[in-house]
């Protein structure tokens, strides 16, 4: 064979953006659940494709490429057998080896966001190789390696069911077994929401894996030569992108009419589930096409989500069944209807809204259920076999705790980026030098607690708190110290009074509205008059809607200045004042 080097670079062009995608995955799978666990799904991310790669060379390439039999094509350990006849025109194996190996690894890492925070990452990691070793090989020989369904005439371009259903039913089947996450359904079977830590992290991830898709769809062609195909890698980087943002735009319009304000995470949903449904037939389809594939995966995305975790009771953090079992299964037979430029023997349009009339469509629906059943099936025997002797979830105590803890002994992956739980702020006051005190009169706190509020020069000491919202902060701050407070110490909580939190949605699933984010802010005065900084802060903090705050007012016993061992209104006092 002679080699062609724009096709060879077109195609490990292709496998670096594929793999890549494992670094979107990590990112969306981690923004979407609680920072306890992210260094376990990070962890995940890595070891899908670090494990997948040998295994798929040993057994799996051979498995999907090897043969020309219907249902699987050959056992080649380490890929030593002849592909002249599947590999792309001008393209050596080692290039159609990593592609190929990027796509498997791909299938494989679906299913880590549907059964995230509460796998063992021992189990993960077996279930993981077993789906890089056999199952998606012999689905994928089906499809792509010469087997019964492509010989049938079934089209799946670049994977919405061979890649992305294939992970999304195995994410079904595996949250099925493992059960939802501790919390996440009531007594009576009500879904809870169980906020993730970081939708920055998710945003980020769904932006890298919509790059890499031009990467996973465009590079599908496996060649860069000849007029028809060049003008096919240019309609499916048109077809996929705004199938992508025609999702995108109609989810957050469904989401905003259904829960009152456009949910952010669904909407990130909405992206992948565009890219996910256009996958099969981005080559097939025009731009109106590709615009119904875009506006059709924005509603089974949003209600498919909704049903899973509604009816189904299946607890899928990330919505990994939606985005790819269902929207890859919808896509795939949407191809069927849209298919204007893939064309039978006499150069007719295959799509049934071009003429094509019901044949493809069925064989595209055949495929999707044939493929589906087999996922579930075999799938079902390694969960339950993984659950009933190493067990595949982690305990109730390591749950709560973290996976980061439990399973990899970290405290947290954010360990060094915890915020404090309290910090002092001194308004427009210089920090005290240190120093100038003697240690044996610094350290000691010399005589005695008084018995009474009036202390030092006989004024009384009075702690106020104040808990309000956060927004507020810098405006209260700088009105304190105007009236002359000098130190406050401000710590960032949850709480609700009579405002009862506010109700929103998110992914779907309505927020208890218990908890609101405030802040309190502690301040001890004597010199200042209580009734000056009440006024003041109501002042400052007012609006007039519920939920403006509170202030609460305490006697202190007395104040210890621990660098001077000054106590009570001395304690207080700024030592560049005069009284």
């Amino acid at each position: 064979m002679e080699f062609s080097a724009v096709n060879t670079m077109w195609v490990l062009v292709g496998a670096a953006l594929v793999f890549f995608m494992q670094a979107g995955f990590a990112m969306v799978e981690t923004g979407f659940t609680r920072a306890k666990n992210a260094g376990n799904i990070i962890m995940k991310n890595l070891m899908d494709f670090a494990i997948g790669t040998p295994l798929y060379w040993l057994v799996g390439f051979g498995l999907m490429f090897g043969g020309t039999g219907a249902l699987v094509g050959g056992l080649d350990p380490l890929v030593l057998g002849d592909y002249s006849a599947v590999l792309p025109d001008g393209v050596p194996l080692p290039a159609f080896l990593i592609f190929q190996t990027v796509f498997c690894a791909t299938a494989a890492t679906i299913v880590s966001g549907a059964m995230a925070e509460r796998t063992k990452f021992l189990s993960y990691c077996i279930y993981s190789a077993i789906i890089s070793l056999v199952v998606y090989p012999i689905s994928g020989h089906w499809i792509w390696g010469g087997g019964w369904l492509a010989q049938m005439g079934f089209h799946d371009f670049a994977g919405s069911t061979a890649v992305h259903m294939v992970g999304g039913m195995a994410a079904l089947v595996g949250a099925k077994i493992l059960g939802p996450r501790i919390g996440k359904y009531d007594k009576n079977g009500k879904p809870k929401a169980i906020l993730g830590h970081s939708l920055t992290l998710g945003a980020l991830g769904v932006f890298i894996l919509w790059f890499c898709w031009f990467g996973f769809n465009g590079c599908s062609t496996v060649s860069m030569t000849g007029a028809e195909t060049i003008y096919s890698a240019g309609n499916i980087f048109v077809t996929t992108n705004l199938a992508a943002a025609t999702a995108t735009v109609a989810t957050m319009i469904i989401t905003w009419v259904r829960y009152g304000k456009p949910d952010i995470s669904m909407t990130l949903n909405g992206s992948l589930a565009g890219l996910v449904a256009i996958t099969a037939g981005c080559d097939a389809v025009d731009p109106i096409g590709a615009f119904f594939i875009g506006l059709i995966a924005s509603f089974v995305v949003v209600f498919g989500i909704e049903f899973v975790d509604h009816v189904l009771k299946i607890d899928d953090p990330v919505g990994a069944i939606g985005v790819h079992g269902l929207c890859g299964a919808t896509g795939t037979m949407l191809t069927g209807l849209f298919a204007k430029y893939l064309v039978d023997e006499a150069g007719n349009p295959l799509g049934l809204f071009y003429g094509g009339g019901w044949k493809f469509f069925g064989t595209e629906v055949l495929g999707v259920v044939v493929v589906a059943a087999y996922v579930i099936i075999v799938m079902t025997v390694v969960f339950l076999a993984i659950k009933h002797t190493i067990g595949l979830r982690a305990s109730a105590e390591e749950e709560i705790r973290g996976l980061d803890a439990t399973e990899h002994g970290i405290s947290s992956s954010y360990a060094d980026f915890m915020p404090s739980t309290a910090s002092t702020v001194m308004a427009e006051t210089p920090l005290e030098e240190t120093g100038t005190v003697p240690v044996e009169t610094a350290v000691p706190v010399e005589g005695t607690i008084p018995e009474s509020g009036d202390t030092g020069a006989g004024k009384k000491l009075t702690k106020i708190d104040i808990v309000a919202n956060a927004a507020k902060f810098e405006e209260l701050k700088n009105a304190m110290a105007a009236i002359g407070v000098t130190g406050m110490t401000v710590t960032n909580v949850l709480g609700c009074g009579i405002q009862k939190g506010s109700a929103g949605y998110y992914r779907g699933v309505a927020v208890e509205p218990h908890l609101l984010p405030k802040m309190q802010v502690e301040i001890v005065v004597a010199k200042v008059p209580v009734r000056t900084v009440i006024d003041t802060a109501k002042k400052v903090l007012y609006t007039g809607h519920v939920g403006d705050g509170k202030i609460f007012v305490y006697d202190v016993e007395n104040v210890v200045k621990i660098r001077t061992g000054e106590e009570g209104y001395d304690a207080l006092q700024d030592e560049t004042e005069t009284e």
